[in-house]
């Protein structure tokens, strides 16, 4: 896990669709699509995926799910991303095979610790910093907490929560391998160039 990371807000993104935005923000550099859907029934978050899927299929980027692992496995995505709250790693893997991506949101050093004993595919470090789109959260973790993990953890770091082009040169020097973005690309007036001079930063301060 290395790079952009788009996280969706169908909010966010005004007068934009959904699609329009997330084919923008892949266009722009985004190497990952979380499709969060907090609010939709399941027939819904299932049928939007299989569409999302479709556009990303050319540009070989991966479709993740946020919460829902029945909704990756009915479209067939290529992961699912969990916080400590949904499913158990342990079942989401078991459903979902040995070779789907599974994230896990840590927001404490707790989770950090137990996820060390996890084969999950990255930890998502979570809120960075504080941000509307994460109110349910127990704190944030600022750059000292990101660079703690990362000299404690054997996993990819993902970061997300308030990130945008002005901090995320910071994010990534702290340690972050990802980073997430959410607020910075969906409402952004063009989604692609939001893209792309996030994902510029973010790749030339990678080491």
């Amino acid at each position: 896990m290395r790079g952009l990371y788009l996280v969706s807000d169908r909010q966010l993104c005004g007068k934009n669709s959904l699609e329009d935005v997330i084919l923008k923000a892949v266009k722009g550099g985004a190497s990952y699509v979380q499709l969060r859907e907090k609010e939709i029934a399941t027939r819904f978050f299932v049928e939007e995926a299989i569409e999302i899927k479709k556009i990303l299929r050319p540009y070989n980027i991966p479709l993740i799910i946020n919460d829902r692992v029945d909704v990756a496995f009915a479209c067939g995505a290529d992961g699912v991303h969990i916080g400590q709250e949904d499913m158990p790693y342990d079942i989401a893997r078991r459903l979902l095979g040995s070779k789907a991506i599974i994230g896990l949101s840590v927001e404490t050093w707790e989770d950090v610790v137990v996820s060390q004993s996890l084969d999950v595919s990255y930890i998502g470090v979570s809120p960075v910093f504080a941000t509307p789109t994460k109110t349910d959260t127990k704190g944030v973790w600022g750059l000292e907490g990101l660079t703690r993990i990362k000299a404690f953890s054997r996993h990819p770091l993902v970061a997300i929560g308030g990130i945008n082009e002005s901090n995320v040169k910071d994010v990534v020097r702290a340690g972050a391998h990802c980073v997430a973005v959410v607020s910075a690309i969906c409402a952004a007036a063009d989604p692609e160039e939001s893209s792309r001079k996030i994902n510029q930063i973010i790749q030339s301060n990678l080491k």
